[in-house]
């Protein structure tokens, strides 16, 4: 099947860190700078450094936006799912079936996940409301991915949204990630722009030098620092 969306890739390269990874990503979009209908949301935590970039680099207001992985009972690190702001919950129904992850497990990872995402709600915007994307053209940013599942989760979120709030079209923008993750979610996507494919692809941390877990000081420093 042809993908939904355009996929577009440079050569496999590595970064310093997130913010070299956001200025190389922003010479793949610069055919959206200063334009009034672009929207830039940086995928907590990780991706917010990015998208700082990316946001400052296009002359576009950045946000933030929640997506938490929903992880298997007792293997946390392996992703059943995602939760993303708004309530859209994505999940992989492979894992759940093969893991035998019974409904009564799989909502109480929701609970604690859904907490979790409230509470950063609050913190990182201290009350103040989220960027409207309706008729904006919405780039969708994170550090990289892997599976895909929670790029896809904000995706479906910002797609369904609420009534009135339906953007003009979504782009998912990264710096890595693999090539058969970066199609499927051109499925879905209106555009996906990947600076790097490496074809041995392991991890997202593969590519950077310092690949640091992102305080919830620095997503807030981020949010209060002007793009433009």
């Amino acid at each position: 099947m042809t993908p939904h969306g355009f996929l577009r890739h440079t050569a496999s390269r590595t970064f310093l860190d997130r913010r070299e990874a956001g200025r190389a990503l922003a010479e793949q979009l610069m055919s959206y700078r200063d334009r009034d209908d672009v929207l830039i949301f940086g995928l907590a935590r990780g991706g917010v450094p990015v998208a700082w970039e990316v946001a400052a680099a296009l002359h576009a207001p950045l946000d933030v936006f929640l997506v938490r992985k929903l992880g298997v009972p007792n293997w946390t690190e392996l992703a059943m799912g995602a939760l993303a702001s708004g309530g859209v919950v994505v999940m992989n129904d492979d894992v759940v079936s093969s893991l035998r992850i019974t409904d009564e497990q799989v909502r109480g990872v929701i609970e604690s996940e859904a907490a979790e995402l409230a509470r950063r709600e609050s913190a990182y915007r201290g009350g103040r409301p989220a960027a409207d994307p309706a008729g904006k053209v919405v780039l969708l940013v994170d550090d990289g991915i892997a599976t895909g599942a929670s790029m896809l989760a904000a995706v479906r979120a910002v797609r369904a949204g609420r009534p009135g709030s339906t953007p003009e079209k979504i782009i998912v923008a990264v710096p890595v990630g693999p090539a058969s993750t970066c199609r499927e979610l051109a499925q879905e996507a209106d555009e996906v722009v990947c600076v790097s494919m490496p074809p041995g692809f392991e991890a997202v941390g593969q590519v950077y030098a310092d690949f640091h877990q992102v305080s919830d000081d620095e997503v807030r420093q981020a949010l209060a620092t002007p793009t433009g």
